[in-house]
């Protein structure tokens, strides 16, 4: 169990690792292009064996890239939905080079049509993207919160997009997403329930990485909005459960918050490990 934050690259890939280290993570996630479009730099070697040698001599274990923010699999236009195929191959094959632990990215969302035709066009969409890729830098679907057609915010369908990959597509499983989708992750008991549901639905062995955040939203609210651990509707109670769950213990935990609050988030995390003894 490791815990680490999304770091930025400005002034370059190979300044993520340095960040993170200051930071006090024991792994972090990067955006290897920009979210938000445009080409991605190229990664030569050079890049790459700098990148490589800064996560060694920063002592960081892990690393993961997380698509772009515009990536929408399950999208009804072809061009966007071809767009959003080429972007998560690309992360593939970038964070392959790199040494990636994982890819996660967001399905999208289908307010145009029936929510069964997205999650379809989603599915046929990681198909393609995986398709001839033999990489061992795994691709993750993100359990979503929000309404309006958003893909992958139930258990079920993120089964049925495991299922469709046979397995090559694991799950990054965000707290926040989560309780906001309904899954009460607040007592020792309710995320026992929570993760006793995510193993008999979808296999506990596809559970690859928790985003971690509280939630300033309600159970069930259907609301994308991340807080600092402990100030949200999940508590240091509820986090302390998630740690303490066996189950838990077997994946990293990365924080999505502002930069500057990581270090008090991960103090948290850590110290609430420390008292578990693991």
């Amino acid at each position: 169990m490791l815990f680490g934050a999304h770091v930025s690259i400005q002034g370059g890939i190979h300044k993520a690792p340095e960040q993170a280290a200051a930071l006090g993570c024991e792994c972090f996630q990067i955006f290897s292009r920009s979210p938000r479009g445009g080409p991605a730099k190229i990664l030569t070697r050079e890049i790459i064996r700098e990148f490589r040698a800064a996560c060694d001599r920063h002592e960081q274990k892990a690393w993961y890239i997380h698509a772009p923010y515009y990536v929408n699999l399950a999208s009804h236009n072809p061009r966007i939905r071809n767009a959003s195929i080429r972007a998560v191959r690309e992360e593939l094959e970038r964070g392959r080079a790199i040494g990636a632990t994982a890819v996660m990215t967001h399905l999208g969302s289908a307010r145009e049509t029936p929510k069964t035709d997205g999650l379809r066009r989603a599915m046929e969409s990681v198909h393609i993207v995986l398709q001839r890729y033999r990489g061992k830098t795994k691709l993750l679907a993100e359990i979503a919160a929000g309404s309006g057609g958003i893909i992958g915010d139930s258990f079920e369908e993120l089964a049925q997009m495991v299922r469709h990959t046979g397995g090559r597509c694991g799950i990054c499983f965000d707290t926040q997403h989560a309780f906001a989708s309904g899954y009460d992750l607040r007592t020792t008991d309710t995320v026992k329930e929570t993760l006793d549901a995510f193993d008999a639905i979808i296999g506990l062995e596809h559970l690859e990485l928790s985003h971690c955040s509280d939630s300033l939203t309600t159970l069930g609210s259907r609301k994308d909005r991340h807080g600092y651990i402990g100030e949200g509707e999940i508590g240091k109670r509820g986090f302390r459960a998630i740690l303490a769950e066996p189950r838990f213990r077997m994946i990293n935990f990365v924080l999505e918050t502002k930069l500057e609050d990581v270090p008090q988030d991960l103090r948290i995390l850590k110290r609430i490990r420390r008292s578990l003894g693991c």
